[in-house]
């Protein structure tokens, strides 16, 4: 079993910028790490640096001698330092205070530049693409002495190094020529190479694998399947075991991954010393028992959604992981789906204003399955199901929890089943944004699968059929259809333009992400990368299900949800 994550909660962080937008200051807290540091912004004052343990430095400020004194000696007994650097950046104070030579050479011009990882064994690019486009002004740096490129550019079939990195002592002296243009720095890629240039864990050693079991293995394509296979194709995760109660399908497994072992109690299997992270695959209603037996046996766990059906659960799964010193996530895969990283970059961008209504919609007109999904003792209910994923990317993109919710619910065609048949989920936060998730068995017409509304447009996508086409020796025509939700939306940007009128813009999907989940999972256990999928995070969703179930109950009453600031 691997140790538990060391965690810096009481990190000291000092960023020094002058007057900088919300949206940078917000890029440079993401990059100095942990959300409980404390970060001090200042124009022109200069806290002493030996008091932080991370300080990041926009070059615009104008520095003395005595202050760079003082944080180099501060970097050698441990502090990590980043500069952003500046054409004509004076570094011979850094270099008279005992750090080697360096200096900037001429900008580079604003444009899409191909950053290359310049050694794929750095702790900070480990596991990175060995190529990202970034949109920058880059500033090439050049480098004597003890600093190693991190990061580089080829121009002219000449690399130019563009973040360099110098060990200093117990600590770290980093300076970037990156992250100059406003929008880089929200770069997965740059904020990923900075911020761990900042970690506090010096060399991360080649470390094995983490073995990596499924709970729940499932019918076959299932989402056993799926983690096994993401397993597989993440590098630093290994799928060791798998857990399943029916004999069949521990076969199954077996055919599927070669080698793998398979348990029929979670007794066996938390038993397994192999056995790193846990990823829990099983209906929904078994979510917690069983997480809390992992968690308490010293697994990080994975948890597919919803992870609980309330407030209360969440809080005690959340403290037992933390109780265990192990980590807990849950497996919101849609946070990646291509048509909605294309949606929250509309949103990002600016180009829709301020969002003020959101509205979801997934369904159709058909015979809900017979599976465990249609009945609301395992599943929770229809909100919950599909409910999990269209409410979560509701407060992703909103940013925070709705006052209150208003829920409905509709049981008038599907018997055999216990969810309802159409529930409608109406949310309404304090400053008047509001939002709406339908899930309906009985659509005939489907409503778009997003609609959103700001000050300066609207934004829409509608599904679109996937059918499978073939001609078959024999039978001839064959056709199948896959689910409508599976295959991602083309988006329609219309912005209003004064003196002009509408403008319409068709936007394509965001590049597939496959496994991403997966990736962030393994580089928090192994580099301690902040997870994708807090408890905190989902805990908000959970509150507004648990809230609209309440609602829905009780023919659509209005219910204040716990934690803002109407409850």
């Amino acid at each position: 079993m691997s140790a538990p994550i060391a965690r810096s909660t009481a990190m000291r962080c000092l960023l020094l910028s002058s007057h900088p937008t919300a949206e940078r200051a917000a890029a440079l807290r993401a990059i100095a790490g942990h959300p409980e540091a404390t970060v001090v912004e200042s124009g022109t004052a200069r806290p002493d640096p030996r008091r932080f343990d991370v300080v990041v430095l926009d070059s615009s400020v104008p520095l003395d001698s005595g202050w760079v004194e003082d944080l180099v000696a501060a970097v050698e007994v441990g502090t990590r330092a980043l500069i952003f650097a500046e054409a004509g950046f004076d570094f011979r104070s850094f270099e008279h205070a005992g750090l080697s030579p360096i200096s900037t050479a001429a900008a580079l011009p604003e444009g899409e530049w191909m950053a290359k990882v310049a050694n794929p064994d750095h702790p900070a690019t480990r596991r990175a693409p060995a190529e990202t486009a970034l949109w920058d002004r880059p500033l090439a740096l050049m480098l004597t002495g003890s600093w190693d490129p991190v990061v580089n550019v080829n121009v002219a079939l000449r690399d130019h190094c563009l973040v360099a990195d110098h060990p200093f002592g117990e600590g770290r002296m980093a300076v970037s020529g990156l992250g100059r243009h406003p929008g880089s720095l929200h770069s997965v890629f740059l904020q990923t190479t900075l911020r761990r240039l900042l970690s506090f864990r010096p060399d991360v050693p080649n470390e094995r694998p983490l073995g990596m079991a499924i709970v729940g293995y499932g019918p076959y394509g299932g989402m056993g399947l799926y983690h096994g296979m993401a397993a597989e194709a993440t590098q630093g995760l290994e799928l060791v075991a798998v857990c399943d109660s029916q004999p069949e399908r521990r076969k199954a497994a077996e055919r599927d991954f070669a080698g793998v072992r398979t348990y029929g109690t979670l007794n066996e299997l938390a038993s397994d010393p192999d056995v790193d992270v846990a990823v829990v695959a099983t209906p929904p209603s078994s979510h917690v028992t069983i997480s809390l037996d992992l968690l308490r046996a010293g697994k990080h766990v994975a948890c597919e959604k919803p992870l609980c059906f309330t407030v209360a659960e969440a809080d005690l799964l959340e403290a037992t992981a933390t109780g265990a010193g192990v980590s807990l996530t849950v497996n919101q895969n849609r946070r990646w789906d291509p048509d909605f990283l294309a949606v929250k970059r509309v949103v990002e961008s600016g180009s829709l204003g301020q969002v003020f209504n959101f509205e979801t919609f997934v369904g159709g007109f058909e015979h809900p399955c017979r599976a465990w999904h249609s009945d609301a003792a395992v599943s929770g209910g229809a909100i919950y199901d599909w409910g999990s994923h269209y409410v979560d990317w509701t407060l992703q993109l909103m940013q925070s929890s709705p006052s209150v919710v208003r829920a409905t619910g509709q049981k008038r065609v599907w018997h055999d089943v216990t969810n309802l048949d159409q529930v409608r989920v109406h949310m309404l936060w304090d400053d008047g944004r509001e939002a709406e998730f339908v899930h309906s068995d009985v659509a005939a017409v489907r409503r778009p699968k997003f609609y959103l509304q700001g000050t300066a447009g609207t934004l829409s996508g509608h599904y679109r059929p996937l059918r499978f086409e073939r001609l078959a020796p024999g039978t001839g025509y064959e056709a199948e259809a896959a689910h409508h939700a599976e295959a991602p939306v083309d988006l329609v940007l219309s912005r209003y333009e004064p003196s002009y009128g509408l403008v319409e813009t068709v936007l394509p999907p965001a590049p597939p992400q496959r496994f991403a989940f997966h990736r962030n999972l393994a580089d928090h256990l192994h580099f301690d990368e902040p997870l994708a999928v807090t408890v905190r995070s989902v805990r908000s969703v959970v509150a507004v299900l648990e809230a609209a179930t309440e609602s829905a109950g009780k023919r659509g009453a209005t219910i204040v949800v716990p934690g803002t600031s109407s409850s």
